[in-house]
């Protein structure tokens, strides 16, 4: 059996096992979904976001692409957001990034990766940023992490530059969370970043004058 024939057999177990359960689970499934979080998240294989979270069908929205990266003109990630703000009224915006990121690892070398070189270039401009402090960090993998852990807060301050995000945050109250998957120990881990100190000086330039 090949690994394609595989996923539609493991299709019709899982089928089997949600009806066994709750005979009525997919007529509720194709009803709509109510989800209170948009997740971004990275495109690795190893880190799949309902898993992690422990959530079910229907609970959580999600984007992923390489390196959780939200850019402004990424037409992909700006319509998710605005879908999932304006239209599922979700609640909360999660950006996750995970140790051991290909794509964080890719941007870190000097290497030319064609067709990836633009979007790698982001995150390039996240260890501008934040250069002092990570050529300060003398070991590879806790430098590694770390610019993991701050292309997270970057792109959750690309998220706040929006305008779907400041018109929800005045109107209802949405919040923007950066979160980190420890892939070592299968930890989600709140970042707990202080955007109020962050934006503080920055803020006036990108405030959209929303009321």
């Amino acid at each position: 059996m090949t690994e394609l024939e595989n996923v539609f057999k493991n299709n019709e177990k899982w089928i089997a096992e949600k009806l066994s359960i709750d005979p009525d689970y997919f007529n509720r499934l194709s009803q709509g979904q109510t989800p209170e979080i948009l997740y971004i998240g990275c495109s690795d294989s190893r880190v799949t976001a309902e898993e992690l979270m422990g959530v079910q069908p229907g609970e959580v929205f999600v984007h992923r692409n390489i390196a959780n990266m939200v850019i402004s003109i990424d037409l992909n990630i700006m319509s998710v957001l605005n879908y999932a703000i304006k239209h599922l009224k979700v609640k909360y915006v999660v950006v996750c990034g995970h140790y051991c990121c290909g794509g964080v690892k890719a941007a870190m070398q000097s290497q030319d990766l064609g067709i990836l070189n633009p979007w790698l270039r982001n995150i390039r401009d996240v260890y501008r940023l934040h250069k002092k402090e990570l050529n300060a960090i003398t070991d590879e993998n806790q430098r590694y992490n770390r610019l993991i852990e701050l292309n997270v807060q970057e792109q959750c301050i690309n998220l706040i530059k929006t305008a779907a995000v400041q018109q929800a945050y005045k109107e209802r109250g949405l919040t923007v969370h950066g979160w980190v998957f420890d892939i070592y120990t299968g930890k989600l881990i709140d970042l707990k970043i202080d955007f109020k100190k962050i934006l503080k000086d920055i803020m006036e330039i990108y405030d959209l004058g929303i009321k």
